[in-house]
């Protein structure tokens, strides 16, 4: 261990969080999580038997950052989010496949129930994740059903313990109805892929409404669940991800820095365009608050004015989405595209004052496709901070910047930068709903 490393360490928290472990390049090299990050990273370089493959991480960690969160929970998605971005090697090498877990939620059965796999199939169920502490999500899930009682094998009618102890709906006993079961269901999917606040105002909203009604049954229903989901956040704190420090991403540092933006962007939204040859065009709208992937608010459209024409489908899809004022704007719109999409929503976006860039591919949309950005009348800042050494993971500076007319700018940026590993990210985000939603319209058309 370096002496600045030591130094370092003494200052870890006594909170959990999420940790970054870096090779001397500065490159991130694994990604892990911690209920109390004192005791867990420091546990790294105690003279303790390791496998061989941790002795081999250890040793090429020359320098460790971390983010503190309010929960384990909080850093389980966390980790999830920034393994997908990172893809670090030290994660592939050292994870078992075992630990890779998904909620699965049967909805497409009459009565559902609720397992974990590994493997999301093409069925009707809806999968949750994935998530890398298959443990840590059990727990919560198990939680979860005090509040949202849930069944774990397939329904047979029959009554059992869990039917005694409040564990299951009671549709066996005659307590619930499998319309209704589904219905408290789709809340705890809800809770689970970030939709907790507005869940928890809906609840407040149900309860006042039927009680006002005479709805007394129902009322309490909404008050029990309401009063468990505040209960439960003193155990579970999913946090706001308005309250992540956002600082601590360095991605989005250095993107405000590179920029010029008043502030870093916290709401991101990324778009791409979908179709087969002009036919069941779809638009995708993806995006992350604070650096992380907000699921609950992604947004899909059935492109209606155009078929094999790109720019007059991003075009009709940013024009729609600027209409939804209830939806909070973006501090910066990424497009899968090149100069010629971008030039296209300019028109559309400069009166909100929404900056926007462009990722071209130019059709190529691998995991290792170079980060080429188009940024339009921009005023390019590269560079580390004050007093930070140079290097490939923390550099925001173009490997290649070219003059474009009007003073546009294009970027080459190197790959192993924050900056790129975030734009990838929500590009890949965009590129994979888009695909998702154009294949589920070309499925129905086929059997239509």
């Amino acid at each position: 261990m370096n002496e600045a490393l030591k130094q370092k360490l003494s200052k870890l928290p006594v909170a959990p969080g999420v940790y970054f472990h870096k090779n001397a390049a500065g490159e991130i090299i694994y990604v892990g999580k911690a209920a109390v990050l004192k005791n867990r990273v420091r546990q790294y370089f105690q003279k303790s038997h390791k496998d061989v493959k941790t002795e081999a991480l250890v040793a090429e960690i020359f320098d460790t950052d971390w983010i503190v969160v309010d929960t384990e929970m909080d850093a389980l998605f966390l980790e999830s989010e920034m393994i997908k971005r990172y893809m670090p090697k030290w994660n592939i090498l050292l994870r078992d496949d075992k630990t890779v877990s998904y909620v699965r939620v049967s909805m497409g059965d009459e009565v559902p129930y609720i397992s974990f796999t590994r493997t999301p199939m093409d069925d009707k169920a809806v999968y949750v994740g994935p998530f890398y502490g298959k443990a840590a999500v059990e727990k919560a899930v198990r939680m979860l059903r005090r509040i949202f009682p849930y069944y774990t094998k397939p329904y047979t009618g029959q009554k059992t313990l869990d039917t005694d102890l409040g564990l299951t709906p009671g549709i066996e006993i005659g307590k619930c109805t499998a319309r209704d079961y589904k219905r408290n269901l789709r809340k705890l999917i809800r809770y689970l892929e970030g939709d907790r606040d507005k869940l928890i105002k809906e609840l407040e909203k149900t309860m006042r409404d039927e009680a006002a009604k005479g709805n007394y049954e129902l009322a309490a229903e909404a008050r029990d669940q309401l009063f468990g989901l505040k209960e439960l956040k003193k155990k579970i704190v999913f946090s706001d991800k308005e309250f992540l420090d956002i600082s601590s991403d360095q991605a989005l540092a250095q993107l405000q820095r590179m920029l010029g933006l008043e502030k870093p962007p916290r709401r991101i939204e990324g778009y791409d365009i979908s179709h087969q040859s002009g036919e069941n065009t779809v638009g995708s709208m993806v995006v992350f608050i604070n650096g992380v992937a907000a699921r609950d608010e992604y947004r899909k459209f059935k492109i209606r004015t155009s078929r094999n024409d790109d720019l007059k489908s991003m075009r009709e899809m940013i024009t729609r989405r600027l209409k939804h004022s209830e939806w909070d704007y973006p501090d910066l719109i990424l497009l899968d595209g090149g100069a010629a999409q971008v030039n296209a929503i300019l028109p559309l976006v400069e009166p909100y004052g929404i900056p926007v860039i462009g990722r071209d591919k130019s059709g190529d949309h691998t995991r290792n496709a170079g980060v080429k950005l188009v940024v339009p009348n921009a005023p390019i800042r590269g560079g580390p901070e004050p007093g930070r050494a140079r290097d490939s993971a923390t550099t925001p500076v173009a490997t290649g910047v070219v003059d474009a007319p009007r003073g546009w700018m294009y970027l080459e940026l190197p790959t192993s930068s924050h900056i790129s590993r975030l734009i990838a990210r929500v590009d890949e985000e965009a590129h994979r709903f888009a695909i998702t939603y154009h294949s589920l319209l070309k499925r129905k058309s086929m059997l239509k």
